[in-house]
């Protein structure tokens, strides 16, 4: 009996520091026997041999930050049954997304001696501003684990298990003290979803949101306890919601919240 046809997997780039590919190469083995399964046919990061689409599954790393980006994602999206966004740029507008807070024309203005050459958007957005997305992986970077998880959920018809607590769950479970309560450190685990193993807390560190918010993050009740027993300022508070995912609704409106007039 013929082999059935090997599903076809597709890795696309866009604004971003090409950390998320990197998380997938990080797989090593696992990536090497998953490739005996799948047909992993468009992947710069890792191979310059394409095969065309379409594609089942398309993993999708970067913001959209210029119209070829848009008029490039929208063709991707046309060419996968599947699309997954991975990391803050994919999910959130990424770091880059700190542009939409101020006029794009003043970085021009700055950056480029010739900023009438630069062909760009006003803002830097997430995947899902521009075509329906199946799945949002968070993180800066995404976990590879979470990754494995994924890719396995998306080639077997079934939903990702993915964790949508706050990274707080994750510092009960694995026995870390609250940086907050113990050490007076302001974190944003409250309102940050789960994902990176309490790395920051674990080393007495405050969690500065890489995985972006969990589902009903009360980042309004987050700043009032900091300001009241951390002492934290206005604008201490706007620039920490003001990271990788300073383009997410929660923590955007919160950021706003705390501007001066």
């Amino acid at each position: 009996m013929a082999r059935s046809r090997r599903p076809k997997i597709a890795v696309w780039k866009f604004a971003s520091c090409d950390g998320c590919q990197m998380g997938i190469l990080d797989l090593e083995d696992e990536l090497m026997a998953l490739s005996g399964e799948v047909e992993i046919a468009h992947f710069l990061e890792a191979s310059r041999e394409i095969s065309r689409g379409p594609y089942d599954v398309s993993l999708v790393e970067g913001s959209i930050t210029t119209p070829d980006d848009a008029g490039r994602i929208r063709r991707v999206r046309r060419i996968s049954k599947s699309l997954i966004a991975i990391g803050a740029c994919a999910t959130s507008g990424g770091i880059q997304a700190l542009r939409n807070f101020c006029r794009i024309e003043e970085f021009l203005t700055l950056v480029y001696a010739r900023p009438d050459y630069i062909r760009t958007l006003e803002q830097s957005s997430p995947v899902s501003d521009y075509v329906p997305v199946d799945f949002e992986l968070r993180g800066c970077p995404v976990d590879k684990a979470q990754i494995r998880e994924v890719l396995s959920s998306m080639l077997n018809g079934r939903r990702p298990a993915v964790p949508a607590h706050s990274l707080c769950v994750e510092c009960k479970i694995l026995g870390v003290p609250c940086v907050m309560v113990a050490q007076g450190i302001p974190c944003l685990g409250p309102v940050t979803q789960a994902g990176c193993g309490s790395l920051c807390p674990t080393y007495r560190r405050g969690c500065y949101g890489c995985f972006g918010p969990r589902e009903t993050a009360n980042t309004d009740s987050l700043s009032r306890w900091w300001r009241r027993e951390l002492g934290v300022s206005e604008g201490g508070i706007l620039r920490a919601f003001r990271n990788f995912n300073a383009g997410a609704g929660p923590f955007r409106k919160e950021s706003e919240r705390h501007e001066k007039g």
